[in-house]
């Protein structure tokens, strides 16, 4: 149900029914005198045989298929995403996806890499907060007189959960 609020939905729907409605009248039209319609009251008194109006022949749109053509790029558009590496691409060729390879390693070394390193510029506007963000220093230092060793001391031991750090925490 949420795909039929957008208008690209809405007039797909429409002219599903229109096409429905169209291929129903032609067939009433062309199969009319084999199939009779009888519509009987509540007293099954046969109203009589439905007989669409006689309008003609009763001409569809054509179905036209076409094949489109990628549109060639100017040199002043600018492509979206930055091409990949070739030793990126050439993962892609090589091995099957249930081992690891192929597919599902090209995919796995496109998600390592942040959309910074894709894209030039932001495509959606909330990549904004955030872009860039790498260029600039964090100066965030530990606070003096902070309380880490209150908390150490209460928290963890009263509750069962050992502190241990590793070489790789850092508060700042």
């Amino acid at each position: 149900m949420r795909n039929l609020l957008t208008t690209q939905d809405q007039n797909f729907y429409r002219e599903l029914i229109l096409k429905e409605a169209y291929t129903r009248l032609a067939w009433k039209m062309k199969y009319s005198k084999e199939y009779p319609t009888t519509f009987a009251s509540r007293r099954s008194k046969s109203i009589g045989l439905f007989n669409p109006p006689s309008v003609g022949k009763v001409t569809l749109p054509p179905v036209v298929q076409t094949r489109e053509k990628p549109a060639r790029r100017s040199l002043s558009e600018a492509p979206l995403m930055r091409p990949v590496s070739p030793r990126t691409t050439a993962a892609l060729y090589q091995g099957l996806s249930n081992e690891g390879k192929g597919r599902s390693l090209y995919l796995k070394k496109r998600a390592q890499k942040g959309p910074e390193e894709k894209f030039d510029y932001p495509i959606l506007s909330s990549w904004d907060y955030g872009w860039r963000l790498g260029d600039y220093e964090i100066d965030c230092k530990t606070p003096a007189y902070g309380r880490s060793g209150i908390v150490r001391s209460t928290f963890y031991a009263r509750n069962g959960i050992f502190n241990i750090p590793a070489a790789t925490d850092q508060l700042g």
